[in-house]
């Protein structure tokens, strides 16, 4: 309120002029919460289909550690000395036990800040800058010999025989775990060994890829080809049960999954999740009496230090493994381009010549 009739006008012409100017500034727009424009944030996200795994681990940050620390807070009131305060705070907090999770979760605040500001929240402009954080011990690569590799599918083999392939498609191919769950029959051309690589699976959704760079026709050994037209021959995507369980699965009101033509599919005949698979994968690895640590990126680099050691000049190595940007003729392929033309893979049948009898054998 205004004492007197000339103290409201000098403001109101104050307020014009930053106005025109484009100064003026909402009085109210930072009393808002913290957590108030991170749940605007992440549903803004959300409704742009931005990467669906990275807006549930900046959801995750949110709730499990900015809300805790300031969600309730004032959005203005928030000082280059909360952000210190919040790098303290995840250091101590029970549950994280790697600086690399002090990083990412830092990371997301980091967006937080940078989003607030964008909104036209009053805040310090160095809110996030030069803040110290911890040392992050790199993560160290596991680099899977050709025996690993056949040691992994069949230990693979006996947890989850479906599940099998995956190795071999990450090994000769290269494809990440998301594209892997997401490769189709269609996108296999059985004639010319190759393979289109157009989606992956999120949480059992198909959705885009990393990276433009990301989509290609893959030329691939045929050994690969060959793994591939086994396991579709051998594990139909709804497995086939006896009469009485038919019977029963009429009475609960079981519906066949839509056949989405999906290689790999879980038992039930669905598309696969990260979650289930990481179990056996786990299993899997200790079986197979591999570094506990060991993923399923391990395979993506057995794939490219293959390629490299079999002959491939560093640039059709890259090209292969997908890490190179795309021509921007990009759109006018029915199919993404050729990741390289005139370029036959054939380093990967040798390798596992071995695997292939004893899996034959079984």
């Amino acid at each position: 309120m205004f004492d007197t009739w000339q103290e409201a006008r000098d403001h109101l012409d104050e307020v014009r002029v930053a106005m025109r100017t484009n100064a003026w500034v909402d009085p109210d727009i930072g009393n808002r919460t913290v957590e108030s424009y991170a749940n605007e944030m992440i549903e803004r996200r959300r409704k742009k289909k931005k990467n669906n795994n990275t807006t549930k681990n900046y959801a995750s940050h949110i709730r499990c550690h900015i809300i805790p620390f300031a969600g309730k807070r004032a959005a203005q009131t928030l000082k280059r000395r909360d952000t210190m305060a919040f790098v303290d705070f995840l250091m101590e907090r029970p549950g994280i036990d790697e600086a690399s999770t002090v990083v990412q979760v830092f990371k997301t605040w980091r967006l937080l800040m940078n989003y607030m500001i964008d909104e036209d929240v009053p805040l310090p402009g160095n809110i996030v800058s030069r803040i110290d954080l911890p040392e992050v011990t790199e993560r160290e690569s596991v680099a899977l010999t050709p025996e690993q590799v056949a040691a992994l599918a069949a230990a693979m083999r006996e947890v989850e025989p479906r599940w099998e392939i995956l190795v071999w498609i990450g090994a000769c191919a290269g494809l990440r775990e998301g594209e892997a769950f997401g490769l189709k029959r269609s996108a296999v051309a059985w004639q010319n060994d190759l393979i289109y690589i157009e989606e992956q699976r999120q949480e059992g959704k198909a959705a885009g890829l990393k990276t433009k760079a990301s989509y290609a026709t893959l030329p691939v050994d045929h050994f690969l080809i060959e793994r591939l037209a086994e396991h579709i021959a051998r594990y139909p995507q709804v497995p086939p049960v006896s009469e009485d369980r038919e019977r029963e699965r009429r009475r609960m009101g079981y519906q066949v999954p839509p056949d989405e033509s999906l290689i790999v599919t879980n038992r039930y005949g669905r598309p696969m999740r990260g979650s289930a698979f990481n179990v056996k994968w786990r299993t899997a690895v200790e079986r197979a009496g591999l570094p506990s640590g060991t993923r399923f990126h391990a395979l993506k680099h057995f794939y490219t230090t293959r390629l490299g050691a079999s002959g491939h000049d560093p640039k059709t190595v890259q090209a292969l493994s997908r890490h190179a940007e795309f021509s921007e003729t990009w759109d006018t392929y029915a199919h993404p381009p050729l990741a390289v033309e005139g370029i036959t893979v054939r380093a990967f049948g040798a390798l596992f010549a071995s695997a292939d009898g004893e899996r034959t054998a079984a």
